[in-house]
């Protein structure tokens, strides 16, 4: 039959009488595909001409984007498809990432130009395990990046979570993460989410840690020099400091608690001589030159001192078998082997051992050796005090750059407790936990510093609610960033509705690496910066009113007032 032709019976049979198509929808797709064959059947073509070939797209070896979260990449250079080198084409994926890092050397998490941060090296290990395309190199955005929590310079984190889309295939991801990355960042694992998670937005609550050493909370420890200088001749005078230096900079050697000065020993009686007349020696007891009066101070000249007043003399020597330690205030010490009590008879100081039952109230013990513990009585009053910061509030006081009109300066924070001590080579450290919905610039440090500030007796406990009012604007001490890190992230809502079709966000199942990297990254590291430097030791001696004359509120008036008491301090320290 003439082609012609047969394209009219098509036509015709699908028209009615009048004239209206009555084909169904899904019939125009065979009629149409049935008159394009007829067409290229019947239509002539001359026998000198050579039909044109059919143009083809490219075959590209990029990324393409479609609608989906997934996107697909492939290597495959050749045309044949049953060709033997072909690689297989893998995809994108929207995944969270969960790490550790410490954060010693590095000026925080956010990517910053010219700075070496976490996320700086992140991105470049991503990009060298292929999870990053070379066109996405660099470019944070075209890849969804999002991380849970900033964290500032030298602040570490052990259940920092980030998200983005990567080429998570070939198996081994983690793996060749890690082995870029030093060993200061860890990576655990990932898991996949949705396509439109993000680790910010999605975060309903971060935990933050702050390790604080015992002795911090001792009034009589690291004391500041006005503090020193108006104590003499008082019932509760104090002793300079003298492991660490006046105005706080680093003394070479004797830093924090210990102590590393080389005291005089007799090779043969294995004695220590001290340039006041006072001799220790191994058999546990002391002798005077000149009777122990109320007041009296003895200067010892490997760099240690004591009085009655409740100041200790610790002395430590490889000859010695023991730590010998002299608690004068509350007449009791513990040494490396027994208990043992002060006994003054004659111009003469005894040490007698004595029996002493364990104490279930006493948590942590100051390092110092003045009898200060971190008891009952110290930790409800500390927790206290954190417990004032719970609670939404405007936390303007608290942070830097944000005025208390700024809407942002509102914080909630759920809980601040700090019910347990850990020891870390050898340092009691009182382990303060904050949960809240997010914080701001250096603001769990300064709620520690207020708070610590407020424990030594430097300012009265009703300074927190006066700092938290909108109208007021002072001055509260910052405490060191050595000793905070981000604890763990929480993804509650998030779980709670995808639970069904993807996995939860939850760190349980890296708990055991996170605790181990904890231990050995993160808890060395505060403890060791403790030892050599003294962070925390030379802060305290800053905590005075010619520094933070804000420190000075005494309820009836306004903090900075007592204009007074701090020119009589400054006046002092001149002397």
């Amino acid at each position: 039959m003439d082609c012609k032709w047969a394209r009219l019976i098509v036509r015709f049979r699908v028209l009615d009488q009048n004239s209206k198509p009555v084909a169904k929808p899904k019939h125009h797709l065979f009629i149409s595909l049935l008159l394009r064959t007829m067409d290229s059947t019947c239509s002539p073509s001359s026998p000198n001409q050579e039909p044109e070939p059919v143009s083809k797209k490219l075959k590209m070896s990029t990324t393409t984007t479609s609608d989906d979260d997934d996107e697909t990449t492939t290597t495959n250079t050749t045309t044949d498809p049953f060709s033997n080198d072909r690689k297989p084409r893998y995809k994108r994926r929207k995944i969270a990432i969960f790490l550790a890092y410490c954060g010693v050397g590095y000026q925080g998490m956010q990517k910053n130009p010219g700075a070496k941060t976490i996320e700086g090296e992140l991105e470049e290990a991503l990009y060298l395990a292929g999870g990053v395309p070379e066109h996405d190199r660099g470019k944070p955005k075209r890849f969804d990046w999002a991380r849970s929590a900033r964290t500032d310079k030298g602040v570490s984190a052990v259940g920092q979570v980030v998200s983005g889309r990567f080429y998570i295939d070939p198996p081994g991801f983690i793996d060749r993460l890690n082995s870029i990355l030093p060993n200061q960042i860890r990576i655990f694992g990932f898991k996949r989410t949705t396509s439109s998670f993000n680790a910010k937005k999605f975060c309903d609550r971060r935990r933050y840690v702050y390790l604080i050493p015992v002795f911090a909370l001792d009034t009589n420890s690291h004391r500041d020099r006005e503090s020193v200088l108006a104590s003499l001749g008082s019932e509760n005078e104090l002793v300079k400091c003298l492991d660490c230096s006046e105005r706080g900079r680093k003394v070479a050697g004797a830093m924090g608690r210990h102590n590393n000065s080389e005291p005089k020993v007799d090779d043969n009686e294995t004695k220590i001589e001290f340039e006041s007349g006072v001799c220790l020696s191994n058999n546990g007891s002391v002798t005077m030159e000149e009777n122990l009066d109320n007041g009296i101070r003895v200067e010892i000249e490997s760099g240690v001192s004591f009085n009655n007043k409740g100041i200790v003399a610790t002395v430590q020597e490889e000859n010695l078998s023991n730590q010998i330690q002299v608690e004068l205030e509350s007449g009791v010490f513990s040494n490396n082997n027994a208990i043992v009590a002060m006994e003054v008879k004659e111009g003469k100081v005894g040490l007698v051992p004595v029996e002493c039952s364990n104490n279930e109230d006493v948590i942590g013990r100051s390092e110092n050796g003045s009898g200060f513990c971190y008891g009952e009585k110290e930790k409800k009053r500390f927790n206290r005090i954190l417990n004032s910061y719970v609670g939404t509030h405007n936390f303007h006081n608290f942070t830097t750059r944000i005025k208390a009109e700024d809407p942002s300066a509102i914080r909630y924070i759920i809980s601040f407790t700090a019910n347990n001590v850990v020891t870390v080579n050898g340092i009691d450290f009182v382990k303060c936990e904050v949960v809240g919905q997010s914080f701001m610039l250096h603001q769990i440090r300064k709620l520690i510093g207020l708070a610590v500030a407020i424990m030594r007796n430097c300012a009265p406990e009703s300074l927190v609610e006066y700092a938290l009012q909108k109208e007021v604007n002072i001055n509260v001490p910052t405490a060191p960033e050595v000793g905070l890190f981000l604890d763990e992230c929480f993804f509650t809502s998030y779980n709670q509705k995808w639970k069904d079709t993807h996995e939860e966000i939850l760190m349980e199942a890296y708990a055991e690496q996170a605790e181990d990297f904890k231990m050995k990254q993160v808890y060395s590291h505060i403890a060791s910066m403790e030892q050599k430097e003294g962070s925390v030791a030379i802060w305290l001696h800053s905590l005075n009113y010619r520094n933070y004359p804000d420190l000075c509120y005494a309820g009836d008036t306004k903090p900075g007032d007592n204009q007074e008491k701090v020119m009589a301090e400054e006046n002092s320290s001149t002397v």
